[in-house]
Parts: structure tokens; C-alpha cells; sequence
């Protein structure tokens, strides 16, 4: 199994493979025999190192495949100075100082001025602090200490800018397939570590960087030293073409579709949305009908412009019959995100308490609502992740859009895009929640999904309490506790307030 893997082992055995690699035959004529090239593999890949090998020597370089006291210069890309060095020391190289230890911007100037380049300084690997992020003085950016970092997303803070997302990809794409295996552990063991290096000030890139982390289980170590060492996880690769992880893709992508549908298509032996499309035996409910028919617009992503459009929609209409209402957006577009699948809509209203029902109709008459669905009161869930039993309306509203001019095109593309729609269809979730419940709802349809979890699960396991959207309880003393605003719920809980754009763990 893969958490057995020895990472110190097979990493030397790479290294040693990289080394000793048989030399490949050279047919290509050599003009610029003064510059021997040799690019490392480390970080990059052997696909993509051996497509700049071929491209190198196809432009008239000296381009070797194994390190020998023949070579000039080394290129290495998103390695540093001391990193070189220490592959040097592992490759016992004695003497480093006869290469030019040179960035792989060097070799991608070489190849477009189709000669060799001045190596000019900045070029050179040299020796240096890495630079703070954000443009922060390093006099003023504490020591990182990783036993400091909590293994709670609700006690780091976690913005948009995201220096391991190339981890981050990866851990999602296998939470992914775990989720669709329906498999809750693993799931949330590649959803933890990749929350954990989102928060990280610094891109991770070697293995030291990430000792003492809380989250890094064995699975996760394993695909971060991969792609360290070879700049792609091959247990990635391997979900990334599976059958049924595609299939899952597509079908979950489609409005209304969850694993249980999907599982069940793919029983039947159905791969692709055209193929489900073309299979008139299917039983769809209401909100899968309109998933199939708006589908190229659904899995479209929502801009932000068109995220203050439809605000803008939604707060005309609902004010309209509640003038003192309350309508906040939230979700990914309150964190800051300047792109989403779908909009979602807290609404609230301080006066005497109003018919949810009668809410929900006044939207669908003041909104361009294409299709819907009321979704009332239910019990409150005991499962972990339930997020409330709040009243709430599943929509696909329709947004107006400027035609777009088709004056340049050609005949048939006109008649094509006669038939095109001046609208989009977009997603949207509107939730209705008393007054008094409000600071709690709008924390947790916050999100991001991962902070509301761990938030959840720091207030059972280190305040004793019990949180949802409805409310907080305090299991020691029984009671309630009352919260005007998202400040206040934290401070019960003894944490450090978190912004909104904090939380996209």
C-alpha cells in the first residue's frame, strides 16, 4: 500500500536514477560546443524535462542527460541556490563552483533568441533569503514555527493567495474521488491538509518545510514528496484518468445530481452527460431537467459583475414586500472570490415575523426565476456537516445580458448565433432565517466549507459546546447563547476574531 512507502528510499533511488540514466543518442548538430547544458529534474518532471532536452539540442545546443565534469552549466527551475547545492552534495559533486548555476529563465531566453544569452545576474541562483510575502519588510514577519500552526482552520487565517496550489490541486482532486467513493475519512484527510498549506506564508519545496505540521498523514507526505521530486503525483494522474472519477466529474456537474444519482447512472453504464441526455428511459426530477436543459450555462463560472447583477435583482425584489429586509450575500463572493458556480443569498428581517412561503412566492414573481425549488422546515439533523433546517429556495434565475455583435461573422455563424439567448442562467440559494438566528446563519453559509467544519468540530471538542447555523450551546452550563453579530459567536467560543476573506480554508 502507498502509506507503506520508504520517501527516504525512493528518493534516493530517483536521484539515482536521474544520475545514471542511459545518455540518449544525438542526431542534431551541435553549433555552440563551448556551452555544455545540463537541466535537473528535480521539481520539474521527467515528461517535461526531456521535451526542453530535445528542444535544447534541436536549436544547436550540447544539451546533456547525465551530470558529468564535461558540463558547464546547470539549469534547475523553482529550485534555490542552497537547494542546487544540496543535490550537488548528493550527487558528490565536490567542486560546485566550475558550473554556472543558472534559472530555468536562463534556458527559456536561449531558446527564443536561438543562441545563447548573456548569463547576466539575473539569471544566477545565488544565495539569498527568500522575499516575504505581500511586500511585508522582513524585519516586520514573525519566525514561522510549525508546532504553533492549530490543526483547527478556525484558528489560522486563510486568504485568497494561495502559495501551494499546485499541493492544494492535487489534495482536492484525490478528496474528490474519496467523496465519490463516499469513503468520509480519507476525504477529509486530503480536505485538512490541503486547508493546512492554504494558510502556509510560503510555497512548500522540500520535505523539511512541512515537519511538525499537524495534518501531513502518510498519504499526504507521500504525493507532496512526488511532486517535489518530480512535479506531479502520479496517484493524481491515476484519478485524473480513471473511469469513474470522469464520469462522477460529469455527472455531478450537472444541477440537482448528487453520488447517489451517480452512482447509479454509472451502474447502468452510462459514461458521459450526452450519454445520460440520450437516454429518453431516465426518470429526472424537476431541478435535473433544468440542470440538463441550462447546462452549458450552470457549469459556467459566475463573475463577480454578475454576481452584484443578480444581488442587485434579489434585493429590488425582496424589498419590494419587505422594505426593511435584510439580504446579504454570501458564500465564496464574501470571502472575496471574484469568480463562483453559483450565488447564495442570506435573507432576514428585524420586523414581526413574516410567511417564509409568502416570501418565497413574492421572489419568484419579482425575480426572473426560471425554475425552483421551496425547501421547508425540517428537523434539525444530527449529522455532523448538516448545515440548518432554515426555509430555503433552489433557484435558477435568469440574467439579462447584452447581445453579442455579430456583424463580422460569417452567414452560417449568424444563423447560429440568431438562435443564441441575450441571458444566462445562474444559480442561486436563497435562505430565509429568523432575525434573532441571523449572526449564526450568516456565519456558517460563509463558509469556506472547511472552516465551518473545523469550527464546528473545535467547539464540540475543546469548548464543549454545540454549534450549527441556528444557534450555540453550551453544554456545561445549558444554555443558549445569544449572538447580535459574528464578532460575539467567536468570542464565545474564546477565538481570535477571523475576517471574511480569512476564511477560505
Amino acid at each position: 500500500m502507498d502509506r507503506f512507502k520508504a520517501p527516504a528510499v525512493i528518493s534516493q533511488r530517483k536521484r539515482q536514477k536521474e544520475l545514471h540514466s542511459p545518455k540518449l543518442s544525438c542526431s542534431y548538430e551541435i553549433k555552440f560546443s563551448n556551452f555544455v547544458i545540463f537541466i535537473m529534474q528535480r521539481k520539474m518532471g521527467k515528461t517535461r524535462r526531456m521535451f526542453l532536452m530535445e528542444l535544447g539540442r534541436r536549436k544547436g545546443f550540447r544539451v546533456e542527460s547525465e551530470l558529468s565534469d564535461s558540463v558547464t552549466h546547470i539549469v534547475a527551475e523553482n529550485n534555490s541556490y542552497l537547494e542546487v547545492l544540496d543535490w550537488l552534495k548528493g550527487q558528490a559533486v565536490g567542486d560546485s563552483s566550475r558550473f554556472e548555476l543558472l534559472d530555468i529563465s536562463w534556458f527559456t531566453a536561449c531558446m527564443e533568441a536561438g543562441r545563447p544569452v548573456d548569463s547576466e545576474l539575473k539569471y544566477h541562483l545565488m544565495e539569498q533569503r527568500q522575499s516575504p510575502p505581500l511586500n511585508v519588510p522582513e524585519l516586520e514577519m514573525p519566525a514561522f514555527t510549525a508546532t504553533k500552526v492549530s490543526q483547527y482552520s478556525c484558528q489560522r487565517k486563510t486568504t485568497l493567495n494561495n502559495y501551494n496550489k499546485k499541493f492544494t490541486d492535487a489534495f482536492e482532486v484525490m478528496a474528490e474521488n474519496y467523496e465519490f467513493k463516499e469513503s468520509e475519512i480519507f476525504c477529509l484527510e486530503f480536505l485538512r491538509a490541503a486547508s493546512l498549506l492554504k494558510s502556509l506564508p510560503f510555497p512548500v519545496t522540500r520535505m523539511k518545510d512541512i515537519q511538525g505540521l499537524p495534518c501531513m498523514g502518510d498519504q499526504v507526505r507521500d504525493i507532496i514528496e512526488e511532486i517535489i521530486e518530480e512535479g506531479e503525483s502520479s496517484r493524481v494522474r491515476e484519478v485524473l484518468n480513471d473511469e469513474r472519477y470522469k464520469a462522477f466529474k460529469q455527472f455531478t456537474s450537472v444541477f440537482g445530481v448528487g453520488v447517489k444519482t451517480s452512482e447509479k447512472w454509472y451502474r447502468m453504464g452510462l459514461r458521459t452527460v450526452e450519454e445520460v441526455k440520450a437516454d429518453k428511459t431516465l426518470k429526472l426530477s424537476k431541478m435535473q431537467k433544468a440542470g440538463f436543459l441550462y447546462y452549458e450555462d450552470l457549469v459556467s463560472c459566475v463573475s463577480k459583475a454578475e454576481a452584484d447583477a443578480v444581488s442587485l435583482i434579489v434585493k429590488n425584489a425582496v424589498c419590494t414586500f419587505l422594505p426593511d429586509a435584510l439580504v446579504t450575500i454570501t458564500g465564496g463572493f464574501r470571502r472575496g472570490k471574484k469568480i463562483g458556480h453559483d450565488i447564495d443569498f442570506l435573507i432576514t428581517s428585524p420586523g414581526p415575523g413574516e410567511d417564509d412561503e409568502l416570501l418565497h412566492k413574492g421572489l419568484l414573481l419579482y425575480c426572473d426565476i426560471i425554475e425552483s425549488t421551496f425547501v421547508k422546515e425540517q428537523l434539525p439533523s444530527r449529522k455532523v456537516d448538516a448545515m440548518d433546517h432554515f426555509q430555503k429556495c433552489f433557484a435558477i434565475l435568469k440574467l439579462c445580458q447584452p447581445r453579442v455583435d455579430n456583424s463580422t461573422c460569417n452567414t452560417s455563424k449568424k444563423l447560429e448565433m440568431a438562435e443564441v439567448k441575450d441571458w444566462k442562467a445562474i444559480r442561486v440559494d436563497l435562505v430565509i432565517t429568523p432575525f434573532e438566528q441571523y449572526a449564526y446563519a450568516l456565519l456558517g453559509w460563509t463558509g469556506s466549507r472547511q472552516f465551518g467544519r473545523d469550527l464546528r468540530r473545535y467547539a464540540s471538542h475543546e469548548r464543549k459546546m454545540v454549534l450549527d447555523n441556528h444557534a450555540l450551546y453550551d453544554r456545561r452550563k445549558r444554555i443558549f447563547l445569544k449572538a447580535g453579530s459574528e464578532e460575539e459567536i467567536f468570542a464565545h467560543l474564546g477565538l481570535d476574531y477571523v475576517e471574511p476573506w480569512e476564511r477560505n480554508a
